[in-house]
């Protein structure tokens, strides 16, 4: 029981090290490590470390370097031209239970997907995912590519030894769209950027 209780402790001491500092010696914090659109992912070391905070010359808050909120808000900022309405906020945050599929996300100024929705993931949608033991604050990233049966993901601080980009599977079930994994809430796109193909039931981004 010593034992258990000890190895315990340890796991936990080295996840706090982990989340506080960066224990990865091949990155050093903010370092470039990816980029979509021109738009560049900055290595962050531990997840709970933070810089100062990163603002426009206007005044808009992107967040604080180099955690996954500010990657993607500085994103929609730099690509889309889109300023969020509240700019603060911890990643899930950003997901609105209370709307229903297809709304408008009023505090992200965004339409709200649901993680099972009539309209599909698309390149440049935002993804929201919920908090876990390990994080409180959930995350947040970029879709960067969709095909028929997977997306790929761009993130910022996903973790030392993480990557930048994930692929999920993503499946059509009865008009549904579903991203296969438990943690995702949804995804929010910029309104101009939505056209509905209906007899197909596929959503796709219109750059602007």
């Amino acid at each position: 029981m010593k034992k258990i209780v000890i190895a315990i402790l340890t796991f936990l001491i080295v996840v706090v090290f982990a989340k506080k500092f960066n224990i990865n010696p091949d990155f050093a914090v903010g370092q470039k490590l990816d980029s979509l659109n021109g738009v560049v992912v900055y290595y962050n070391g531990g997840v709970n470390h933070v810089e100062e905070r990163n603002q426009t010359e206007d005044g808009y808050n992107l967040g604080l370097k180099y955690q996954c909120v500010e990657f993607v808000k500085r994103y929609y900022y730099e690509y889309f031209h889109h300023k969020m309405p509240d700019s603060y906020g911890n990643a899930k945050d950003f997901f609105d239970k209370k709307l229903k599929d297809g709304e408008k996300n009023e505090k992200r100024g965004l339409l709200q997907f649901h993680n099972k929705s009539s309209s599909k993931p698309a390149e440049g949608d935002l993804i929201i995912f919920s908090a876990s033991i390990l994080n409180r604050f959930g995350h947040v990233a970029i879709i960067s590519k969709v095909s028929k049966n997977t997306i790929e993901i761009i993130q910022q601080n996903p973790g030392p030894f993480s990557p930048s980009r994930e692929t999920f599977p993503l499946i059509f079930n009865n008009g549904k769209w579903e991203i296969k994994n438990s943690r995702v809430l949804g995804w929010l796109r910029k309104e101009q950027e939505v056209l509905i193909n209906v007899e197909s039931n596929v959503g796709v981004s219109k750059k602007s």
